[in-house]
This record gives structure tokens, sequence and C-alpha cells, in this order.
């Protein structure tokens, strides 16, 4: 499945949640209601629920607030928020206190400087594994 497709997919489950039947007449009458920007033509929003294009991101974020739903989910799917948080929780997760000013002092310094010590530090990762 394409991204245009998974898109409408997301989009039809949005509507349907938020108690909006599956129309493009409601789309369009919905958004239209909410956009400043130049009105959304009934096949426009018609192309979004088939899957045949995607809203450009200010149009992404009316629907989002409309909906209730956060416009990178609407976008991307809740399987990338999943990935980044996950990706995060990993950080947060396996560092204790000690760790955490390190890093914050590293990122505290001057560019030249974290280059060296980014260097320091991939050397004695070179080193190791051997």
């Amino acid at each position: 499945m394409n991204q245009k497709q998974e898109f409408a997919e997301r989009l039809r489950a949005a509507m349907t949640s938020a108690g909006y039947e599956l129309r493009p007449v409601v789309l369009e009458r919905q958004f239209n209601a909410r956009y400043w920007g130049k009105s959304m033509t009934l096949q426009g929003v018609r192309r979004w629920l088939r899957g045949e294009a995607i809203p450009t991101q200010e149009k992404l974020q009316v629907l989002a607030e409309w909906l209730k739903i956060e416009p990178h989910v609407l976008r991307f799917g809740s399987a990338t928020s999943q990935k980044i948080l996950d990706a995060k929780h990993r950080w947060d997760s396996g560092l204790d206190h000690l760790e955490r000013e390190t890093f914050a002092a590293f990122l505290a310094l001057p560019a030249a400087q974290r280059k060296v010590l980014r260097e320091v530090i991939f050397t004695f990762a070179k080193a190791h594994k051997t």
C-alpha cells in the first residue's frame, strides 16, 4: 500500500471516530468551514478519501484540528510516532544522571570541541571492538 492510500485510511478512520459520515460532501463542508484559504472542491476532497492525493501541510493541520488527532499521526500513522517514542525512551531509560550530565556538558561545548571529543570517543569505540 502506498502513502496516499495509507493516509486515506487514517482520514476515513478519524472521520468515523469523530462521528462523521464517510462522504466527500461532509468532508468538503466541514473542511471549508474551517479553512481560510481557497476552498477545496468536492473532487479534491474525494481524492483524499480515495487515496489519490495527500493534502498540503497547512490543510493537514486544519483536518487534524477538526478531527481531534495529531497532525503527524494523521499524515504518517501512529507507528512512526511510536518508533520515535521508543528511541527516545531507550535513551532516557538507559542513562543514569552522570551520563545525562555528561551529554548536557558535551552539547554545551562549541562545535569544534564537540568534534574533537567525538573523534576521541570513536577511537575508543574502535579500540574496544578488537
